[in-house]
């Protein structure tokens, strides 16, 4: 594992140490294809009877969310979705989620479909959204990445075909890919990629984010099972609860990179000296929240030791209080990227009772 640690007390802008290369790479997906089917297989007959029971209904634009957790459609072709498992459980979030103040929960719909319900608890992992997505004759998407969406960022991006057509193509890394029926599939989405639909016919897929873990990884071919890219992994780490009297005394105030709020930034940039936001660890609506510039932004899900990520998103980056030998607090942040770490340690005071 490669660790880079910097420690700084007042942040202003380095123009001298940017990436400017916006888009996250990791070398371990380098040696790898680009798509895998893994071992997990599901009955088509009782895929097509739920997707049949939801109707035609309710579907609606797929949404991005930027780095900042504000959405917006994706508007220019034939391209719809529903959500089962949302931000919030919320049926109106056709978006993949990011850093938000809620985490993720079954929609409304998902009650109606009992064999997806059964599909998504068979995957041996947390579930982060899940969406049926329809693309419609002609259909054609942009080209584009989907940040950090593998697994040396702690998440993917899967697959399960319900209704396919030979005309209806997933175009990556210099090939077309139409996938069968009721497998379950992953591709490395943060490569270039296109989905397409020449026919006449529509193809639906479920597709399903999840957490990464060692159960799931198990169900990826041999090729993914090396040390090396095994040590690439950052597992996912299950929330652990707080007594209120251990979560008072985290309450703190900070100044953070205004950089880190934003998932999207560039690998490390949240270690260059830039701006500050006026940061704090604070309660809201019963549980702690990251606050900035005093307003409740994030909620906070406590993996132990006092280190959280946060809601909506994966231990890609997460923030731990700690407190020095002298009894004030610091915050360290951190992003993971494979068996890379970057920290960032920065002074905090506690906020008053």
């Amino acid at each position: 594992m490669t660790t880079h640690t910097t420690a700084y007390d007042i942040p202003v802008r380095d123009e001298d140490n940017v990436d400017e290369d916006a888009w996250p790479r990791a070398e371990i997906l380098a040696g790898l294809p680009a798509t895998a089917r893994l071992a997990l297989d599901f009955s088509p007959e009782l895929l097509l009877a739920d997707l049949e029971r939801l109707g035609g209904g309710a579907w609606g634009r797929p949404q991005y969310t930027d780095g900042s957790g504000a959405s917006g459609d994706i508007t220019g072709t034939d391209w719809r979705n529903l959500p089962l498992h949302s931000i919030g459980g919320h049926d109106d979030r056709h978006d993949a989620g990011g850093p938000q103040l809620d985490d993720f929960a079954p929609a409304p719909r998902l009650a109606e479909v009992p064999y997806l319900r059964e599909v998504l608890e068979s995957i041996p992992a947390p579930i982060r959204s899940a969406r049926l997505f329809a693309l419609g004759p002609g259909a054609v998407s942009p080209e584009h990445h989907d940040t950090k969406a593998s697994f040396p960022w702690g998440w993917l991006r899967l697959h399960i075909p319900i209704v396919t057509l030979p005309e209806a193509v997933l175009r990556i890394d210099g090939g077309e890919h139409c996938w069968s029926v009721g497998g379950l599939w992953y591709a490395d989405f943060s490569r270039p990629h296109q989905v397409v639909n020449t026919g006449t016919g529509t193809r639906v897929h479920l597709v399903v984010d999840t957490h990464v873990t060692r159960e799931l990884m198990a169900l990826f071919p041999p090729e993914f099972h090396t040390p090396e890219v095994l040590r690439s992994v950052p597992y996912h780490r299950a929330g652990e609860d707080l007594k209120d009297t251990e979560a008072e005394a985290l309450r703190c105030r900070f100044p953070m990179p205004r950089s880190y709020a934003d998932f999207q930034e560039r690998e490390g940039e949240f270690t260059n000296r830039q701006p500050s936001v006026d940061a704090a660890v604070d309660w809201h609506e019963g549980r702690l929240t990251l606050f900035l510039d005093g307003e409740p932004s994030f909620g906070l899900v406590h993996m132990g030791e006092h280190e959280f990520r946060f809601a909506g998103w994966v231990q890609e980056r997460t923030l731990q209080i700690v407190t020095t030998a002298d009894g004030t607090p610091r915050v360290v942040l951190r992003t993971h990227r494979g068996a890379e770490t970057r920290t960032l340690e920065l002074p905090a005071e506690p906020l008053p009772a």
